[in-house]
């Protein structure tokens, strides 16, 4: 059933409504498939102790677990916002689904941490090709009146299968000593449905003026950069700062900024920098980094708290996380249509400040904590923090890219948030004090766990502030008082929910 995306009869303008059937396929396809990246992340998440003690990793072996996925990830969404733009959003999606899956499938058969980190990393090659593409999808196929609408409705629905993750990977790890690799391999049938659904329901579209080449050097400049900033940061901790991991972010750091100004000179960046000369888009992927910071730099140790502290089963903390799933389904999508009302700014300015003060209620999660005292008080505030934001920023974001560069903006703004992510995890916890030694020490860890989450709080705390600065009304309330059309190109001198709710997309890994 490919259909051009303005063939409808029932159309007075071009694209597809989204309440009709295709409209909806479409809507399940970049769902489900954003969903099993941010499902697959939340999941490892969960399944990081039993990993550990089934392959005899350390701390500092799970951190890579959930960062050699973010990294490749992140250093390669800029060429699948690139290739989906140019060879097409379908086509560059489905295809980023099959790598997902089969490199899913490796990791469930992994023998060691060594080859799980490997094939971990060559799980985020999938995801950068099929992340930014899903989003790229709805601003590319819908008609303007609907766009807000899918885009509500992406982030709602991938917020729920972000924070189902957990449930979900309690249960599988819970059925036997080797549950965790289950956790991998529930992607293959979903890869299934994506790869069936796409090919038939959702129309293939690209940016028919790109030219030119791809920028290899760009490529290379930034994965290189990112991996030897986050090898830097994560190895400098635990090892007391050697001269290896000195030498690791310092080449990282001159390798980013060499990375910049190639992007300056090349004729055909894989980073277009006039993207950034619009203040909006510029204002969110700075609330976006700071915000997705705390997100992950607290959420990826909320389980192993819960589990090696407090004495939760896999089961029990992955269902701790079942508020963020309730407030996010019901939510998202009117807080969506409330920033078209009224402009990003004050959702996005109240949405961090609340997420914080639930990241700062962690700090009452301790050994013995009870669910309901302690937990869910805490997830609760922070979920209505994060559906306050999520779907503002993500609109702010689309609003703010020109529509021919759709597939990069969106990867511009994931990677940010991938970005993010990943420096949190390497960071955020030898800032608190959590060491390969704490880890192994209840009591240590918990004090190290408080001082993250205040960590967290505070970053969040800062993204609301500078929403408050620096963002701007006018795009949206502009978008909603000239009507629909203008909604998302009103700004040309900008997409996506940066796909966590976690510390994997918008949370996933």
């Amino acid at each position: 059933m490919q259909v051009d995306a303005g063939a409808s009869s029932d159309l007075d303008v071009p694209g597809l409504r989204l309440r009709s059937v295709q409209g909806r396929l479409v809507m399940l396809a970049t769902v489900l498939g954003s969903g099993m990246a941010q499902l697959d992340g939340t999941i490892v998440t969960v399944a990081l102790p039993r990993i550990g003690s089934d392959l005899g990793a350390g701390f500092t072996a799970l951190q890579w677990t959930v960062n050699a996925y973010t990294l490749t990830l992140a250093g390669l969404l800029l060429l699948g916002g690139s290739l989906g733009d140019r060879l097409g959003r379908r086509r560059v999606f489905v295809a980023g689904v099959v790598w997902f899956a089969l490199a899913s499938a490796a990791c469930a058969a992994a023998p060691t941490a060594g080859v799980l980190i490997a094939s971990r990393a060559v799980q985020g090659v999938g995801a950068a090709l099929m992340t930014p593409g899903s989003l790229a999808i709805l601003e590319s196929v819908f008609r303007p009146a609907d766009r807000a609408p899918a885009v509500g409705a992406w982030s709602g629905l991938g917020g729920v299968a972000t924070a189902v993750g957990p449930v979900l990977g309690g249960v599988l790890i819970g059925l036997a000593p080797w549950g965790w690799r289950l956790a991998f391999l529930i992607n293959l049938p979903l890869a299934g449905v994506v790869v069936l659904v796409s090919t038939r329901a959702i129309p293939e579209t690209r940016d028919e003026d790109a030219a030119g080449g791809f920028d290899l050097s760009g490529i290379l400049l930034a994965a290189a950069g990112l991996a030897g900033v986050v090898w830097g940061l994560t190895e400098g901790p635990a090892g007391g700062w050697r001269v290896a991991p000195i030498a690791a972010l310092t080449v990282g750091i001159v390798l980013l900024a060499t990375f910049v100004a190639v992007e300056r000179r090349t004729a055909f960046p894989l980073l277009p920098l006039s993207l950034f000369r619009s203040r909006q888009f510029t204002a969110s992927n700075v609330v976006t980094l700071v915000v997705y910071a705390a997100l992950a730099g607290a959420l990826f140790l909320v389980p192993v708290q819960l589990q090696v502290v407090s004495g939760f089963s896999p089961l029990v903390a992955g269902s701790a996380l079942l508020p963020i799933t309730v407030v996010m389904l019901l939510l998202s999508s009117r807080m969506g249509r409330l920033a078209q009302r009224i402009g990003p700014r004050l959702p996005m300015t109240a949405g961090p400040v609340i997420a914080g003060a639930g990241l700062a209620l962690l700090v009452r999660i301790g050994p013995g904590s009870g669910y309901a005292s302690a937990v869910a008080p805490a997830l609760l505030v922070f979920a209505l923090g994060l559906s306050l934001t999520v779907a503002p920023l993500t609109a702010t974001v689309l609003a703010a890219a020109p529509a021919q560069q759709v597939g990069i903006a969106s990867a511009v703004n994931n990677d940010v948030a991938r970005t993010a992510g990943l420096l949190a995890v390497a960071v955020v916890p030898g800032l608190a004090g959590i060491t390969p030694a704490a880890y192994r020490s209840p009591t240590l860890l918990s004090a190290g766990f408080h001082h993250a989450a205040l960590i967290s709080a505070g970053l969040c705390v800062a993204g609301g502030l500078l929403s408050a600065l620096l963002i701007r009304n006018d795009v949206l309330v502009r978008a909603s008082s000239r009507g629909a059309e203008t909604q998302v190109h009103t700004a040309v001198p900008s997409p996506h929910v940066p796909h966590c709710v976690g510390p994997g997309n918008r949370a996933g890994a």
